[in-house]
């Protein structure tokens, strides 16, 4: 009988922001930065997006976010030279997007990292909950393209037999932070509610400790 293995999984981390009063001192700073602050575009199409410096501009309650993705950066992450204590930090990046209806981000990864997370400030729902809203993060089977290209109604089987599926959505929540590996390819959906989607990204570098 042949037997059949699942291998190379992707993580994928999700948690919670537990301080409601660092999200409203983040909501804060980020609009301070917009009025200031033209932004720039790279993935996003309409919207906001900030320069890479907000640990220099977000104030406390960014420098306490960086620090959550790094914690579950190392709780996600082993040395194998060094098990028991690794010799790596992270080096945080840090910017904010602000997206209105019809804001969008294209596909794209984030090449040099070893781990990128994003944080909802603000989901921007306004406690709606249909789905034609739109705005969910879109995350790509980094596997799937060419096989789909080969035979586009072919899909290979999950362990538990149902067939499995090159993209997962995400709808957001304000509060919710997630981590993947910033080789992923990721997304968002166009964005259709009526309030304002706030919401930070970090990459995470990894670099070797200083002596002492």
């Amino acid at each position: 009988m042949p037997t059949t293995r699942h291998l190379f999984a992707t993580p994928f981390i999700a948690d919670t922001l537990q301080s409601e009063e660092g999200l409203r001192l983040l909501r804060e700073a980020i609009r301070d930065q917009q009025d200031r602050d033209e932004g720039i575009q790279i993935s996003n199409i309409d919207g906001w997006h900030s320069n890479t410096q907000m640990l220099e501009w977000g104030g406390e309650a960014a420098r306490a976010l960086a620090y959550k993705a790094m914690t579950l950066a190392d709780e996600q992450t082993i040395d194998i030279k060094k098990p028991e204590g690794s010799r790596f930090t992270w080096h945080p990046e840090m910017w904010a997007n602000v997206s209105v209806k019809g804001s969008a981000n294209q596909y794209h990864f984030h090449p040099g990292s070893f781990w990128s997370a994003v944080a909802y400030i603000d989901d921007g729902y306004d406690g709606a909950t249909d789905p034609k809203l739109g705005g969910e993060l879109q995350l790509q089977d980094p596997r799937m393209p060419m096989v789909r290209m080969t035979a586009p109604d072919l899909r290979m089987k999950e362990a538990n037999g149902q067939p499995m599926h090159s993209e997962v959505l995400l709808r957001p929540k304000t509060g919710m932070i997630v981590m993947f590996p910033s080789w992923l390819q990721h997304a968002v959906r166009p964005f259709h509610g009526e309030g304002t989607r706030i919401s930070v990204a970090i990459n995470l570098v990894p670099v070797l400790k200083q002596p002492g």
